[in-house]
């Protein structure tokens, strides 16, 4: 006898204008969480400008026409509100939680930010010293270097995948604020924008609160590039990275998978989790850290976008088991690829993916955060109750040639940052 799930069952409407509102009410706490996201990310940047993105995420909440950076983060601290602002490839987005008393007043505000940013001289200038602070915090990590070498190997150092994310000093430098309000007009735009509300409220309200933020908001997008698309590699890459000075070597080895909308994609994400992201990280941590004590840590992600994202395996050793780790690496990749996952590992994989649906929607954040991707990538308002079966039914062979079509050691692209300089002569 099946019982019916009731799932999150949110309340969406699209505006006249276009943006759209995801409503889903909760009365857990007398507090509402605001999830603005906009379609505009760091694969928007304009090839000669790296970062642009990124430097408008950090400018988007620092003064509109009618209130100055430091008079919104007053009235928000007022009422104990704190903003969070990021960029994704795709995406920037707004994100805060309120008490209920103060939705409406937090959310003109945070909704001026978005739709009529004044992007002030004096604090483009301030931003731009943070910003060159963390490109040159990023290019002393060896982490963060072995990442970005990674997805420059993957993708190639122009396409929008294969750019640092924060651009690089020389481009932060020349990031200026007809730049920023360029990218702004182009991107930021009522039919780009997506306003996820979670909390104690009635989905009619949280309706009726967005009409009276963005109802006279008009705009246009502009003209935004098609994203190429990178082919899998057909043969392996390897670079090393030196910083002599480090006391660990990071370790970034990978592949350029699938999309998210690939009907292998369920099968995929069942792989990944054998193979480094399950329990202390799946068949990699397994053998890597837990039985050769080899690694600090050692993970893989998978990220299928709307175009052939990553697969990522990171980790950290020393710079002694450099070669050893990559060889373990290579090992359980090209077992997984030619005799697939056992049975006990995807049954394993279903219970721990699915028993962690209920943790991952926890929280007003967390919901509002799965709907968003639930939007962008168009999975329907009924996706959490749907997602457990579409795992369940995915075959032990399905993810096994999920393995076989991703997981080529040949093929793999493997990038180390770190004290370490190469195979010994």
């Amino acid at each position: 006898m099946s019982v019916a799930v009731a799932g999150l069952n949110p309340v969406r409407r699209v505006m006249s204008n276009g943006v759209t509102v995801l409503a889903k009410e909760s009365r857990v706490t007398p507090a509402i969480t605001i999830h603005l996201s906009v379609r505009v990310g760091t694969a928007f940047d304009p090839p000669e400008m790296p970062g642009l993105a990124y430097f408008l995420s950090r400018l988007i909440d620092r003064g509109t026409d009618q209130m100055s950076g430091d008079a919104i983060a007053e009235l928000l601290e007022s009422r104990g509100v704190s903003l969070a602002t990021s960029v994704t490839r795709h995406s920037l987005s707004l994100v805060c939680t309120c008490l209920v008393e103060d939705f409406v007043e937090v959310l003109r505000v945070i909704g001026d930010c978005l739709m009529r940013p004044a992007f002030p001289e004096s604090e483009i200038s301030t931003r731009r010293g943070e910003v060159i602070t963390f490109i040159r915090q990023d290019e002393d990590n060896p982490a963060s270097v072995a990442s970005y070498g990674l997805m420059e190997a993957l993708f190639g150092p122009t396409h929008p995948y294969g750019r640092r994310s924060r651009g690089t000093v020389a481009s932060a430098e020349r990031i200026d604020r007809a730049a920023l309000i360029a990218l702004h007009a182009r991107t930021v735009i009522p039919s780009a924008v997506v306003a996820a509300i979670v909390g104690d409220i009635d989905p009619a309200a949280a309706v009726a609160a967005c009409e009276q933020v963005f109802g006279g908001w008009t705009g246009q997008r502009g003209a935004v590039p098609e994203l190429p698309l990178a082919l899998p590699l057909t043969e392996r890459r390897t670079r090393i990275l030196p910083m002599m000075n480090k006391a660990q070597a990071d370790i970034a080895y990978g592949f350029v998978s699938i999309r998210r909308a690939d009907p292998d994609y369920y099968a995929a994400w069942l792989m990944n989790n054998v193979l480094g992201e399950y329990s202390l990280g799946g068949r990699l941590g397994d053998s890597i850290r837990e039985r050769d004590g080899m690694a600090y840590y050692v993970v893989s992600s998978l990220d299928a976008n709307v175009i052939p994202g990553p697969l990522v395996i990171r980790a950290g050793v020393s710079a002694a088991n450099v070669e050893r780790a990559i060889a373990a690496i290579d090992h359980e990749v090209a077992a997984l690829a030619q005799d697939g996952p056992t049975d006990t590992e995807v049954q394993e994989s279903k219970q721990y993916l699915i028993g962690s649906l209920p943790r991952m929607l926890e929280t007003n954040a967390n919901i509002a955060a799965f709907l968003q991707g639930v939007e962008f990538f168009g999975l329907g308002l009924d996706y959490d109750v749907r997602l457990p079966d579409l795992l369940r039914a995915v075959s032990r062979d399905e993810v096994h040639a999920a393995a076989r079509r991703l997981l080529d050691p040949a093929r793999a692209a493997v990038v180390v940052a770190g004290p370490y300089a190469g195979p010994a002569a």
